[in-house]
């Protein structure tokens, strides 16, 4: 891709809604008790090695994510509506307080684990790229998640000061404001993508 081509895809507004979306997943600032919590265990959170994995992690994940989609025969439409549905199980997990996907695993190191994984590159946010490459241009979601991924360095790197400026309360209304946020989202990418298998379907001879 050339320069000209790159600077002809930028879009303000789909780089600040893939932000939005990818902070909403990721939902940094609500994990800020985890990370406390952690450091108070005897376990704190190496902030450049959890930040550079979970970029890496995630960028690659969103370059190599459509090739094993092609893999399995399956097209970004779908795996969109898919990841609707996972979207709307973390929604419903922000806005009632309920726990629907569970870290059971038996790795104990905090940085890798759950601070890399699930809680900044999991599940929801690998679903979320591809989902945001059904409607989005390539070089506004990559901007997106790297204004996020600074913004998570610098709430791992000062997750105490973080706490002391938004206080507990103002972190749990923050958690139900995405929810609700997300929830939009996963109907969005359902009814959009939906319609698009639609039309595909019914243009098969």
């Amino acid at each position: 891709m050339t320069t000209d081509y790159l600077l002809s895809r930028l879009s303000i507004q789909q780089i600040a809604s893939a932000f939005i979306v990818l902070f909403a997943v990721i939902d940094v600032l609500g994990s800020t008790p985890i990370f406390i919590n952690l450091k108070e265990q005897g376990r704190p959170v190496n902030a450049w090695k959890a930040t550079l994995i979970s970029t890496i992690l995630l960028v690659t994940f969103f370059y190599l994510g459509d090739a094993m989609l092609r893999l399995f025969n399956v097209d970004i439409e779908s795996f969109a509506v898919a990841g609707s549905f996972v979207i709307f199980l973390m929604s419903l997990e922000m806005i009632l307080d309920i726990e629907i996907f569970k870290n059971s695993g038996p790795i104990k190191e905090a940085t890798l684990v759950p601070v890399v994984f699930p809680l900044i590159a999991g599940a929801g946010s690998f679903t979320t790229l591809l989902s945001l490459r059904a409607e989005y241009a390539q070089i506004n979601i990559l901007l997106g998640l790297l204004l996020n991924m600074i913004f998570v360095f610098v709430v791992l790197k000062a997750t105490e000061k973080v706490e002391r400026v938004i206080s507990k309360s103002t972190i749990y209304l923050l958690r139900k404001f995405f929810g609700i946020i997300l929830l939009a989202i996963s109907v969005r990418l359902f009814t959009a993508n939906l319609s698009s298998l639609l039309h595909n379907f019914n243009a098969v001879p």
